[in-house]
């Protein structure tokens, strides 16, 4: 199922109450800085081999207040960058069954994302060099589920970062420790079926 259309009510719920794990990691290929635009000013700090010896480089600080993401990164070494992404007026459902066998009792255990396309409003500190209008991004927030979206379903994130002098992305891991778990969330649909 993939449906594009107006956040409703219970998915921006979802998304206030998403949390972010502390840690960020910066996706790069064996090609390194070679293919990522906008982050020069710390380019000499990635050259450190301590920079890759465990996941997650970057700390990270998000909030949410129904309108507006804020992502702030900081590096190992301290330098703070921090990018501001309006929510836009569209969002896009994806649910599938990738037929892996996985099953929560009431059916298939879906791969589901929500997607965002939007324009960044500003950025600052490593990352601001990098942001001139129009600068783009798209945000993905991963997990798995039934038909339902919970906020406990998400585990993942993804963002990417395109423009005239950006061509970077970060990704990371969700907490979502305020939604309920799978299980409560079966018993739940159970109790509504029997209804």
């Amino acid at each position: 199922m993939i449906s594009t259309g107006k956040p409703e009510t219970f998915e921006i719920d979802i998304l206030k109450q998403i949390e972010f794990d502390g840690k960020a990691d910066l996706y790069m290929t064996e090609a390194g800085f070679d293919t990522i635009k906008g982050l020069s000013s710390i380019e000499k700090e990635a050259d450190d081999p301590s920079w890759f010896s465990e996941p997650g480089n970057f700390n990270l600080v998000n909030s949410f207040t129904g309108k507006m993401w804020t992502f702030t990164f900081k590096t190992p070494k301290g330098k703070t960058g921090a990018l501001r992404l309006p929510m836009p007026s569209q969002m896009v459902t994806f649910k599938v069954d990738i037929h892996d066998g996985s099953d929560q009792g009431n059916g298939p255990l879906l791969y589901k994302e929500f997607r965002f396309k939007g324009t960044v409003s500003d950025g600052t500190g490593f990352l601001g060099n990098s942001i001139v209008k129009p600068t783009s991004y798209f945000l993905v927030f991963q997990g798995r589920g039934n038909g339902c979206d919970d906020v406990s379903d998400f585990r993942n994130w993804n963002l990417e970062i395109t423009g005239k002098k950006a061509r970077y992305q970060f990704f990371g891991k969700l907490e979502n420790g305020t939604g309920r778990n799978a299980t409560e969330r079966t018993t739940a649909m159970s109790r509504l079926t029997l209804q």
